[in-house]
């Protein structure tokens, strides 16, 4: 026999959320979304008929205000790039093909494509690092606010000397950040100074095809749902440093919500992925029609 408050926590926990004139389907509702739907991508894909009726709505008018959205305050490129650097390392097949189509379709480079990936690559890796060495979350909030008050003025003098070694490359990082981080420390000797060289040719190159501002979004995006609680810390102040709003970092967040919700379905219902393919092509040939009679 169940002890009666549990019975009436549960009865009480049912009445609150239960919202009957909502949650039955709406037919008309279903259908009026489905025609939007076809009138925006020149078709209904699979995956979308795939989500239940119920939820078909909020679910689009979720996706068409925010990453179909051209006035949003990220603009189209950076949230496609976003959603694929999340699908790199979800990782998910069709997200993949989807955001590299659309992040062309946006004026994507093959540099930037690149650029999106490796950041994803490098914020799992780091994130790896930093969860699985256990360091002390509240040490490196702190680390991290030295490091960024060091970064704002400088006192390094003279050209940066190569890194060769465990060594030369200790020296670099000190050199860069004003000390070396204690995950940098944690990291095996052996491997320091081509860890530290990507890090600094990629992640904090002002020469790379994506600026700052883009690359930091992405790793707050990867580190938001993998989660690491070091790398969104961590991004999001650097996101700050190179100039990103809160509506800007609201946006990353949300479509790597957004891109992970939208796996779930497509690999949970499985969706047949040469069919999806064909139909990305579609969405991207219909696109480009509508741009060019604009």
């Amino acid at each position: 026999m169940k002890p009666k408050f549990i019975v009436t926590a549960a009865a009480m926990l049912a009445a609150l959320f239960a919202v009957p004139s909502v949650s039955r389907a709406n037919p008309g509702e279903a259908q009026a979304t489905y025609q939007d739907i076809q009138k925006t991508l020149g078709l209904v894909p699979g995956f979308l008929k795939a989500f239940p009726e119920t939820g078909i709505a909020a679910a689009w008018d979720e996706l068409k205000s925010i990453q179909l959205n051209p006035n949003t305050a990220l603009p189209g490129k950076t949230k496609e790039l976003i959603g694929l650097a999340v699908a790199a390392q979800i990782p998910c097949r069709y997200c993949i093909y989807f955001h590299t189509q659309i992040a062309r379709l946006d004026g994507a480079s093959e540099p930037e494509v690149k650029d999106a990936i490796a950041m994803a690559a490098l914020t799992r890796h780091w994130s790896a690092v930093l969860q699985g060495m256990q360091i002390d979350l509240a040490a490196f909030k702190q680390e991290t606010a030295r490091l960024f008050a060091y970064v704002k003025h400088p006192t390094a003098t003279g050209a940066a000397m190569p890194v060769t070694d465990p060594a030369s490359a200790y020296r670099d990082i000190e050199r860069t950040f004003g000390f070396v981080p204690t995950f940098l420390r944690a990291f095996p000797e052996e491997g320091i100074a081509g860890a530290w060289r990507e890090i600094k040719s990629v992640h904090l190159n002002p020469a790379t095809a994506l600026p700052g501002k883009t690359k930091e979004l992405i790793g707050l995006a990867i580190a938001s749902q993998t989660p690491c609680q070091y790398c969104v810390y961590f991004h999001t102040e650097a996101a700050k440093l190179n100039g990103a709003t809160d509506r800007e970092i609201g946006e990353a967040v949300a479509m790597a919500a957004l891109t992970r919700h939208w796996s779930t379905v497509l690999n949970g219902a499985q969706i047949d992925e040469a069919a999806f393919r064909k139909e990305v092509e579609q969405i991207v040939t219909n696109a480009r029609k509508a741009l060019a009679k604009r």
